[in-house]
């Protein structure tokens, strides 16, 4: 299980934002756990000097491609990035120094797969450069991929043979457990099985981690197949319930602090 580092970016801002509380109808409903006083390439820099590769940098809405521009400058081919992806302006972000663009709403369009554009993204920047954000909440029992920063509902449902298709197009898939993002307020466990049990590709999972006991439940109910993503509960990130060097320590197999 690898830790996978974020920076999660909000009008500018290195930010901890509830997920499931982003409201494009209602700017001021956006329940926020953390502002940082530090620049995005403050925490790029922390996680280039611990070597720590494919984490994700993810733009909530706009105004915040500067700052991941200035992100990727501090750790080039270091992180992903992800928020308003296109074929179209895909290799921009790569010759800023993403490793790996990550895709949501430009391929689930209309609520359903757009194959076209998967195929578009595909012959544009390949394979190894695409991960895809299938980020879900739950409804009538199963998790539907949402789109928009996990505001909108698509009609597919998490799947083995949706997680099969999609892994045709891309290099990874990257999670959010959207109905308890930033709430840390414990993973979503059926989530972790299934993805452990289905998932073809490496998958990285975020959503609801507190403590390093959270830590602990996702490398075994993932069967040491997932890697992990923490925000709010890291003490960088303002929170009490985890420290950054003991779940970094701990991802690489040692003891913490």
């Amino acid at each position: 299980m690898r830790f996978r580092p974020c920076i999660d970016l909000h009008e500018g801002k290195v930010k901890q934002i509830v997920g499931s509380s982003l409201n494009d109808a209602e700017p001021g409903a956006v329940q926020t756990n953390f502002v940082a006083d530090k620049l995005p390439a403050w925490f790029a820099e922390l996680y280039r000097s611990d070597h720590l590769t494919g984490g994700h940098i993810i733009k909530l809405g706009a105004g915040n491609d500067d700052a991941a521009r200035e992100a990727l400058a501090a750790w080039p081919g270091g992180m992903q990035v992800g928020g308003g992806i296109t074929a179209e302006n895909g290799a921009v972000w790569l010759d800023s120094g993403a490793s790996h663009l990550i895709v949501t709403s430009y391929v689930f369009k209309d609520g359903e797969i757009n194959t076209g554009r998967l195929r578009k993204l595909l012959k544009t920047v390949g394979k190894d450069k695409i991960v895809l954000d299938v980020s879900c909440r739950k409804k009538d029992g199963s998790y539907y991929i949402v789109t928009d920063r996990w505001q909108k509902f698509t009609r597919v449902a998490l799947s083995a043979m949706v997680l099969e298709e999609l892994s045709r197009y891309c290099d990874e898939f990257l999670i959010h457990a959207a109905d308890v993002e930033g709430k840390c307020s414990g993973i979503e466990v059926p989530l972790v099985k299934n993805l452990a049990a289905w998932s073809p590709v490496p998958t990285t999972y975020a959503g609801g981690i507190r403590d390093m006991s959270d830590l602990q439940l996702i490398k075994e109910l993932g069967r040491d197949r997932l890697d992990v993503t923490v925000g709010s509960a890291l003490d960088i990130f303002g929170g009490t319930t985890m420290e950054y060097r003991e779940a970094v320590a701990y991802c690489r197999g040692g003891k913490g602090t």
